[in-house]
């Protein structure tokens, strides 16, 4: 390994490199670079290496079977998020670079890759109503500082699998919407998936119609202040685990569960919702619920109210 290469990889471990960025803004520090050219020169590579480090790359496949859009545009990657700057767009392994975010009727694509450049600092309505995609590969997922992942996949109907195991959410705020309407999804895997920082859940798996499990186990939602619609049209779902969820910060679960017509075991056992004002149509049109591990009392009341039929766990026999 060369000496910039070794250097590289302490630069990459401790982020050294946006220290440098910092310091770039200073006049005094930029009055020391112009009359170096070594460090000029060494500066140049360790940021070119930086912004490839950073850098988001993904595979999509397209299915373009029944290309029945209006016009002849089919996209892979919203358009309204698209800046060519920050984009880099290959068709089918091929090194010449695509500028715009979509294929035609008339070419053969079956397989796009998307490099996504580290100015970008939101995902959302990434791949919005990109209907045509089959499947998303993430190859390269280190960046932390992605804040908005709402809309993120909303409407991918041909979406049947998503692995996002090697995500980085720390610091993602919004991730309403994001799996919004994917009616084809099969498998969803979200294992490393980091929402200590997500205040918005509103409508994230709603109309995930085909889901039949789902494993939130590691979800941390201390700072949720909305789950309206969350879980709405699962109807596939048979069992919730929630057991995890702290709802202390939640104001809104409006119709959270509704339409899970399915749902037969749900564990809620720790949910709060003393600071809740909105729980209408919660589990609206949920016939199949028996068994509902459950402590809180106003959600107990909420069931006598309604009549809805139901079976109560206490906490001690979970």
């Amino acid at each position: 390994m060369d000496s910039r290469n070794k250097d590289l990889v302490s630069i990459k471990s401790k982020y050294i490199l946006k220290q440098i960025f910092q310091l770039l803004l200073h006049k005094k520090f930029l009055k020391i670079i112009n009359y170096n050219k070594n460090l000029q020169n060494r500066l140049d590579l360790s940021i070119k290496d930086y912004k490839e480090y950073e850098q988001v790359i993904i595979e999509v496949d397209i299915d373009k079977a029944e290309f029945n859009l209006d016009g002849i545009e089919n996209y892979f990657l919203y358009n309204k998020i698209f800046d060519k700057s920050y984009f880099h767009i290959y068709f089918d392994g091929n090194k010449e670079e695509i500028k715009r975010p979509y294929i035609t009727l008339y070419e053969k694509v079956k397989k796009v890759k998307i490099i996504i450049d580290y100015e970008i600092k939101s995902f959302e309505n990434l791949f919005y109503g990109c209907e045509k995609i089959t499947k998303i590969n993430f190859i390269k997922f280190s960046r932390k500082d992605i804040t908005n992942m709402k809309n993120m996949f909303e409407k991918c109907l041909f979406l049947e699998k998503l692995n996002l195991s090697n995500f980085n959410t720390d610091n993602v705020i919004d991730m309403s919407y994001m799996f919004y309407k994917c009616s084809s999804l099969k498998e969803l895997i979200l294992s490393n998936f980091n929402t200590n920082n997500v205040v918005n859940m509103s409508y994230m798996f709603n109309g995930c119609i085909r889901l039949k499990e789902l494993n939130l186990s590691n979800f941390n939602t201390n700072n949720v202040v909305n789950m309206s619609y969350m879980f709405n049209e699962c109807i596939r779902l048979k069992e919730l685990n929630l057991s995890n969820f702290n709802t202390n910060r939640e104001v809104n679960m409006s119709y959270m569960f509704s339409e899970c017509s399915s749902l037969e075991v749900l564990n809620i056992i720790n949910f709060n919702t003393n600071k809740v004002t909105k729980l209408i149509g919660i589990f609206s049109s949920c016939f199949a619920l028996k068994n509902i591990f459950c402590n809180d009392t106003i959600i107990k009341k909420f069931f006598e109210r309604y009549k809805i039929k139901y079976k109560t766990i206490e906490k001690s026999h979970v």
